[in-house]
């Protein structure tokens, strides 16, 4: 018996059902000379530190760095059973083989080998390396099985990976954390990424805008604009000189120029697009991607390539057909798609560009939720729009001359709309407020060089600068995806910050940490944010350190690099950290701290009283003045004992509430509750009455 392990149950039964393993079983399947099975993600990690030593279970700066001399592997408790499963089947004495079928990458890998590690698996192992999950690419891979000792290298470079993300992670959220009295999470991708984004902050608070006057000419169905001048009495003069001059047609440039359809989706350009036209978060996007992913409407989402392998062409007309006639937006639309220019094996990693399945062409969008459908529907127009025919048109420059100065028109005529008329045709069927991202560009008349207009009309127009506008996760997974690629090589497996599956929970992780806020579909740093930022060193907030680690793993992964010597800089690196910041000023300290939030005066010594969790209390220590949020007298009232109830009672002494229950009569009245604070150790209230 041979045993396939897939990295997920999806790819799994798809695999099962080409090599004939059919048969149901408890956690596999089985058939024709071969098991089955599959992990789920990363089933086996890296140990917590607090499982190397007791000590470490609480967070000290004396105990850091934590270097562990060997490394141990865990197996998450809601994850026993999957993992308890494969070490029986990787040990049966059935299985004379094991044939790795993990996703065909450096994290599939890694995957494969911590399993088969802790399982103390020693068969020999063969590698199933496939772009596709087309029957004809499994069929392929299986023909042409590798020897799984061609893949240490790869193995050496992940493993290289999360140890190196493990040290610094561990040992730099420690040491701030301790050093700044706050849980403050540092991570080697999502420390840059909270850097550009407070990067940009800054930028927008310390921009200030300047004011510029633009001089537009026009006459004879002509309309000409000038460069800024930032002087309004240059512009008025330029205006004055203009105004009823005769304006001369110094140049015409005709371009024909033709705009490439554009590629297909990886996760990233899905996420972004699918935020800039509908408001979804990246996590969202991700998550409504699997869900179509499980239901077999969608190929597989976590990829990073544009493009289809070169045995897809097939599939792909066939999807092509079957997709036009189910999309509204496409009726009556020319269409002559060109599948060839969507295939580049070359261009296909782990997995090749997301696109519709042969089962949605058959189910079509029945019984899917509205943002299911949305997301279907995006991926259908670009699937159409990557196959249609560019879009041709006819660029023209004129530059005009008047009163001694120079005026630029530009206009475009389209020659054939191609893809843009399916782009087009599909954001005219969204009810979505999101920006058009094309440029409306007038048509000029009929222009020739030295072409005279008499009497023009002159005018001027009041600019300003804009500042940089703030990140959306349209733009900041942009910025991701491109961070430190100047510094990486050309064939570096990952590039940018984080992987196109794991940017969407970095970004919800800076929400959840409290380092990044929500507002509409911008992206904002919170003020710890700010101070985080700041108090990193520059080899932790950068992406050269993702750069230079890329470029190793990279080398380590073709066998150009010793494994070995990359984790001594690394541990090297933990321990220099450690060292520089072995402690900071008080002031520093205080930098993290909850702003206390005042809400009143203190009857009894006249300093501020300010909220707590569960109480409202003194400034003053020495005063023992606290009245507490869960009072019984407003438990018993039924009405919470909020922050304006107490501020009202500080500064008048009584407050008027309504909906107070009355236990007596069971109904609710209204009243005037007044503070009667006699000095003591508690603080009380009472009813209001009116005498008769």
């Amino acid at each position: 018996m041979k045993l396939v392990i897939a990295e997920k149950p999806s790819v799994a039964r798809s695999i099962a059902a080409v090599i004939g393993a059919t048969d149901r079983q408890e956690g596999y399947l089985q058939g024709n000379g071969y098991l089955v099975s599959w992990c789920i993600g990363h089933l086996v990690s890296f140990a917590d530190a607090a499982l190397y030593d007791e000590r470490f279970k609480k967070w000290r700066y004396e105990d850091l760095p934590i270097i562990p001399e060997s490394w141990r592997l865990t197996v998450p408790p809601d994850k026993r059973e999957r993992f308890d499963t494969l070490r029986t089947l990787l040990r049966s004495e059935e299985v004379s083989e094991v044939i790795n079928a993990c996703d065909a990458g450096r994290e599939g890998e890694l995957i494969f080998r911590t399993v088969y590690h802790l399982a103390g698996c020693t068969k020999p192992m063969k590698r199933l390396w496939i772009s596709s999950m087309e029957d004809s690419a499994i069929r392929e891979g299986f023909a042409n099985l590798k020897p799984g000792r061609d893949y240490d290298p790869l193995h050496q470079s992940a493993l290289c990976r999360a140890k190196a993300d493990w040290l610094i992670g561990i040992n730099a959220t420690r040491l701030f954390s301790v050093l700044y009295h706050k849980t403050l999470t540092v991570g080697r991708v999502q420390t840059p990424t909270l850097k550009m984004l407070v990067d940009r902050d800054a930028k927008i608070t310390g921009f200030q805008k300047e004011k510029y006057h633009i001089v537009h000419i026009a006459g004879g169905g002509m309309e000409a604009a000038s460069d800024r001048f930032p002087d309004p009495a240059e512009a008025e003069s330029v205006k004055t000189a203009c105004a009823g001059a005769q304006a001369v047609c110094a140049s015409v440039v005709r371009e024909k120029k033709a705009e490439q359809p554009p590629k297909l989706y990886d996760l990233t350009t899905l996420q972004r697009e699918a935020n800039r036209l509908f408001g979804f978060t990246a996590k969202q996007t991700l998550d409504y991607a699997q869900t179509l992913y499980e239901k077999r409407l969608l190929t597989y989402p976590r990829t990073d390539s544009r493009f289809l392998s070169d045995d897809m062409e097939q599939t792909a007309t066939g999807i092509v057909a079957g997709i036009v006639p189910m999309l509204v937006f496409m009726e009556g639309a020319a269409f002559s798609p060109e599948i060839r220019r969507v295939l580049n094996s070359a261009k296909v990693s782990d997995h090749h560009a997301i696109i519709p399945t042969a089962e949605f062409v058959k189910q079509g969008f029945s019984g899917l939720a509205d943002s299911e459908r949305k997301l279907l529907s995006l991926v259908c127009c670009k699937l159409l729009c990557a196959v249609a025919p560019a879009h041709e048109y006819e660029a023209v420059t004129a530059v005009f001359t008047c009163a001694g100065q120079e005026f630029t028109a530009k206009g475009k005529t389209v020659l054939a709309a191609g893809w843009k008329d399916i782009d087009r045709r599909f954001r005219a069927s969204l009810k979505t407020d999101a920006d058009e991202d094309g440029e409306a560009v007038a048509e000029l008349p009929e222009l020739a060089e030295g072409q005279v207009f008499e009497d023009v009309a002159a005018s001027v127009t009041e600019h300003f600068t804009s500042p940089p506008k703030p990140y959306t996760e349209d733009t900041l997974l942009s910025a991701m995806e491109r961070a430190g690629a100047e510094d990486m090589p050309d064939d570096a497996e990952r590039k940018g910050l984080g992987t196109p599956a794991t940017r969407a929970s970095i970004l919800e992780k800076l929400v959840q940490m409290g380092f990044v806020q929500r507002k509409g579909k911008q992206l904002l740093p919170t003020k710890d944010g700010i101070n985080l930022a700041a108090v990193l060193p520059e080899a932790l907030t950068s992406p050269a350190l993702t750069a230079e680690w890329e470029t190793r793993l990279s080398e380590i992964a073709k066998g150009e690099a010793d494994p070995d010597e990359f984790m001594a800089g690394i541990e090297a690196q933990a321990r220099d950290l450690v060292t520089a910041y072995s402690c900071i000023s008080e002031d520093k300290q205080k930098l993290f701290q909850t702003e206390r939030v005042a809400i009143g005066t203190c009857p009894r010594c006249g300093e501020t009283v300010y909220e707590g969790k569960k109480n409202y209390y003194c400034g003053n220590r020495a005063c023992q003045f606290v009245m507490w949020k869960n009072d019984r007298f407003f438990e018993e009232r039924k009405k919470a004992f909020t922050p304006k109830i107490a501020a009202a009672l500080l500064k008048h002494g009584k407050v008027k509430i309504k909906g107070l229950f009355s236990p007596k009569t069971g109904k609710t009245y209204d009243g005037t509750v007044l503070l009667a604070d006699t000095g003591g150790k508690y603080v009380n209230f009472r009813m209001e009455w009116k005498k008769q």
